[in-house]
């Protein structure tokens, strides 16, 4: 079963987390970084619709920009979960695999651990380092393996 994706609401931008990794504190590089944390997995649109509820002149080239900033100091993190752009997550929630059900379209999480040994199976076999949380793994859900059997 997915499990739902996690939240990051708890965890506000603190003052002295972006100024510790040399950069300068904008309202709206702070802002972005909440609303990344707040909305879990997030477009470059969603951050900057979540945005503008607080900051309603903010552009998206501005969301952009912060996004990339903020990835670049490790603050936040990009997947691409399908076919469109890349969504972005915390950095702190590191833990998780990418789950998209190709019939629903729904997108869930599992533990990292649950891919350890096709991980270590590439390293032992092709000493190739794996970063799995990067992209989405394609599958069913349950619920739609469930109507997909009761229909054939």
């Amino acid at each position: 079963m997915l499990r739902p994706l996690s939240r990051y609401n708890n965890k506000v931008a603190e003052k002295n987390e972006i100024r510790n990794l040399g950069l300068r504190l904008t309202p709206q590089r702070e802002l972005v970084l909440n609303a990344v944390r707040e909305l879990g997995h997030a477009t470059p649109e969603e951050v900057a619709e979540k945005v503008r509820q607080v900051h309603p002149g903010i552009n998206l080239s501005t969301v952009y920009r912060n996004l990339e900033t903020l990835e670049n100091v490790g603050l936040v993190l990009h997947t691409h979960l399908g076919h469109g752009g890349a969504t972005y997550h915390a950095s702190e929630e590191l833990t998780h695999l990418h789950l998209v059900c190709s019939v629903c379209g729904s997108i869930g999480d599992a533990p990292i651990t649950a891919a350890a040994s096709f991980v270590q199976g590439l390293l032992d076999d092709y000493g190739f380092h794996t970063d799995v949380t990067h992209f989405a793994i394609t599958g069913t859900c349950e619920n739609c393996s469930e109507t997909i059997n009761k229909i054939s």
